[in-house]
C-alpha cells in the first residue's frame, strides 16, 4: 500500500477501475467490510483518510475526534487498500477556497446538525473528482449522508457508482462508529438501548403500527434528537440519533427493501 499525500501525486498512480472509499479514519470493522466490498469490485482501491473540519459543527467535537493515522494504515493495507490518500487541509481546501455544495433537505439529521451535509457533499464532490472512481462506498450506519451523496450524485451528473453496504455491529448490537471510543463502559452500556428501540419500533412497524412512536417508547431513558423514516432509494429505513454522555450517535434499521 502507498500513501499519498497530494492530489498530484495521487493522480499519478491511477488506472483501471477504481474503488474510493472515504473515511476520516479511526477505523473499525465497518470500514473494513466496505474495503473488502471495493476489493471485489475494482481494479484499484483507494482508501481516504481526511478529517474533514467542514462537517464538524461544534470545535470541540472535531479537537476530540479520534486520530492515529499508523494504526489505520496498518488496518488498511491488511484489507487489501493499494492508495491510502491522507492529505493536509490545506489540500483539500487551499487558501482562498470559496465553493460549497448546498444541499436541500437532509431530513431531521441535516436538521439536528446545520451545515454538516454541506461540508459532507463539498469533500465527498471534491474526492470524486479528485479520485475519478467508477464506484464509492458508504456505510448504512450513515444512511442519512448515503440519501445525499446518491442525490448529489444524481443531481450534478457525476460519474460514480455510489454502493451502500449494511451496518456493522459488535456481538452486544451496538453500530461500530469511530465515536464509540469516547464512551465510558456506563454510557456503552447506556447506548444499547439504541439498537434495542430500534428492533422494537422494527417489531411494531411489522404489526402494523407506529415505529416511531415504539422506538421513542423504547430508549430507556435516552432522549432522541429525533426518530423519523426515511427513505433510501425505495428502501424504508427507521433511524435515531440520541446523545449518551457527552457522544453523540446514530443508527437505523431497513423496515422494507433492501440496499444495493
Amino acid at each position: 500500500m502507498k500513501i499519498v499525500r497530494t492530489i498530484r501525486e495521487l493522480r499519478s498512480e491511477l488506472h483501471g477501475e477504481v474503488g474510493l472509499v472515504p473515511t476520516m479514519g479511526a477505523l473499525h470493522a465497518g470500514h473494513l467490510s466496505l474495503f473488502d466490498a471495493a476489493r471485489a469490485e475494482n481494479e484499484i482501491v483507494v482508501a481516504s483518510l481526511f478529517v474533514n473540519a467542514a462537517q464538524f459543527g461544534q470545535p470541540v467535537d472535531l479537537a476530540s475526534y479520534p486520530r492515529d493515522e499508523a494504526a489505520d494504515a496498518k488496518l488498511a493495507e491488511g484489507a487489501g487498500v493499494d492508495i491510502l490518500f491522507a492529505p493536509a487541509e490545506a489540500e483539500i481546501y487551499p487558501p482562498g477556497f470559496a465553493t460549497w455544495v448546498d444541499v436541500g433537505d437532509a431530513g431531521e439529521e441535516g436538521a439536528a446538525r446545520s451545515g454538516h451535509f454541506r461540508g459532507v457533499a463539498t469533500v465527498c464532490v471534491k474526492l470524486f473528482n479528485i479520485v475519478k472512481p467508477r464506484r464509492a462506498y458508504f456505510g448504512q450506519k450513515d444512511a442519512q449522508q448515503a440519501i445525499v451523496v446518491r442525490r448529489i450524485v444524481r443531481d450534478l451528473n457525476i460519474d460514480v457508482q455510489i454502493r451502500v453496504l449494511p451496518t456493522v455491529r459488535d456481538e452486544d448490537g451496538l453500530a461500530l462508529s469511530s465515536r464509540n471510543a469516547r464512551l465510558s463502559e456506563e454510557e456503552r452500556a447506556r447506548a444499547l438501548a439504541l439498537p434495542r428501540a430500534l428492533a422494537a419500533g422494527a417489531r411494531e412497524y411489522g404489526l402494523g403500527g407506529d415505529a416511531v412512536a415504539a422506538t421513542r417508547n423504547a430508549l430507556n431513558g435516552l432522549t432522541p434528537d429525533y426518530v423519523e423514516l426515511i427513505d433510501l432509494d425505495g428502501v424504508t429505513i427507521l433511524a435515531t440519533a440520541a446523545k449518551v454522555g457527552a457522544t453523540r450517535l446514530i443508527d437505523n434499521v431497513i423496515l422494507e427493501g433492501e440496499l444495493t
